[in-house]
């Protein structure tokens, strides 16, 4: 693979992104979402400047986003990701460098607290996240009926990560 370059994600890219999650979503393990939403759906909800693509030769390899888990002033600082990789672009180090690239970008932007829900099926996506230091909070039992692909019908557990970084001006703990 050519070298991978980690940037902002820009509207021109909506394309690629869109395709990207379509094919998270055909895999059944990514996702709720029956289909990717608009652009004008995605840039109203998601920080602008906590998106990130991960460019290649062959274009845009994957992407990640933050929405805020709330409008609440007390919860400025914690969001709730999301991490696709193409598939053909899949056990590369292309998740990694992207997530990466966004634990440092939230802390840089005020962030403590970045949360992420993934399918306890999404192997990959658990070891990666855990691997860069999110730790497991609970299940959410029985969250969501799916819509669409190979579990179609059937309620799914989610396992909800969190990623801490100390506010530079929080006390110091006791």
């Amino acid at each position: 693979m050519s070298a991978v370059a980690i940037r902002g994600m820009e509207a021109e890219d909506w394309p690629a992104v869109e395709r990207i999650w379509a094919e998270g979503i055909a895999t059944g393990n990514a996702t709720f979402e029956a289909e990717p939403p608009s652009w004008e759906y995605f840039d109203a909800t998601r920080r602008p400047d906590l998106r990130l693509v991960a460019t290649g030769d062959d274009g845009v390899l994957g992407w990640v986003a933050a929405s805020p888990v709330s409008s609440r002033p007390v919860y400025a600082g914690v969001v709730e990701n999301s991490l696709y990789v193409s598939g053909t672009a899949r056990g590369q180090g292309i998740g990694r460098a992207l997530l990466e690239a966004f634990i440092s970008r939230c802390h840089a932007n005020g962030v403590w607290t970045i949360q992420s829900t993934v399918f306890p099926e999404n192997t990959a996506s658990l070891a990666l996240h855990e691997a860069l230091g999110f730790t497991r909070v609970g299940t959410r039992r029985r969250i969501g009926l799916m819509p669409h692909g190979p579990h179609a019908g059937l309620w799914r557990d989610t396992i909800l990560l969190e990623h801490r970084h100390d506010r530079p001006d929080a006390p110091p703990p006791r």
